[in-house]
């Protein structure tokens, strides 16, 4: 009984350690965002601001164009958040439903096709992306994003597919629907959680990017949140550490609205993708 008490004792205090871990750069960011100027100089930095102030919030929206930034960036992941669920969903129902060689094949291309670095891939979707006239433009980068995050999407989506009894499915045949009606109206809804989670999956990916931004939009106008923040670091690496912090900060809460509002979802999705028919 002590010995098991003990265990159970410890892997709290290693989730607790663990949740600090995650939760230090988090807070540090926010701490340092509401920080006066002579407070982010002083050689004895404090938790908790002694004189918070919004100056570094006003700072930072006067000094670059955060909302459009945010825009953009926002345009972009919704956009490739959804199509890369449009173009998932049913190639990982076929993947999980005609275990060829064929589809084994595709899956093992999809493990190992994220391994790829970025530098092996900016240069061929650069030239695709010349070719068809989409360098230093947002559908473009939403075409990079939806090819990076569907190897994944299917990934994830082929192991909810296979949660999904069958039978289901081979009653809604002998009723009539055919394959592209029992998809929509049988397994689409079963599947809502995992779609759910790889749908925020493909959101946070493509709010967070910053080399295929930087690399393949060069009008100001048009780059995205992550690009903007790199503005407030100056030629020589000296940060204006206050509205880069606030910025950062508003940068990091889309992300986590988002996670906060479909939270559940991703629950259900998680479970539901961790058992296999």
């Amino acid at each position: 009984m002590r010995t098991s008490t003990g265990a159970r004792v410890g892997q709290y205090a290693a989730l607790l350690a663990y949740l600090v871990f995650l939760a230090f750069p988090f807070l540090w960011l926010l701490s340092t965002a509401f920080k006066p100027p002579t407070e982010l100089a002083s050689l004895h930095p404090t938790w908790i601001p002694q004189d918070p102030t919004l100056a570094n919030f006003r700072q930072a929206f006067d000094e670059q164009p955060l909302l459009r930034a945010a825009l953009n960036s926002l345009l972009a992941a919704l956009a490739s958040a959804v199509v890369a669920v449009v173009v998932a969903t049913p190639t990982a129902y076929v993947m999980a439903r005609h275990r060829t060689a064929l589809a084994r094949a595709a899956t093992g291309w999809v493990v190992v096709s994220q391994a790829f670095p970025f530098v092996l891939l900016i240069i061929p979707l650069f030239l695709v992306l010349k070719n068809l006239r989409l360098i230093d433009s947002v559908p473009g980068l939403v075409l990079v994003y939806v090819v990076w995050a569907l190897p994944f999407a299917l990934w994830m989506l082929t192991g909810y597919v296979r949660a999904v009894p069958a039978e289901l499915e081979e009653a809604a045949a002998v009723d009539g629907a055919g394959r592209l009606r029992t998809l929509v109206s049988v397994t689409v809804p079963l599947l809502a959680p995992g779609i759910v989670a790889t749908a925020l999956f493909a959101f946070v990916t493509a709010w967070n990017e910053f080399f295929f931004a930087l690399v393949l939009l060069k009008t100001p106008e048009k780059q995205t949140l992550p690009v903007v923040l790199t503005h407030f670091i100056g030629a020589e690496g000296v940060a204006d550490l206050g509205p880069l912090a606030a910025a950062a900060f508003l940068a990091t809460l889309p992300s986590l609205v988002v996670f906060a509002i479909i939270q559940r979802r991703i629950t259900g999705g998680v479970l539901a993708g961790a058992v296999k028919s």
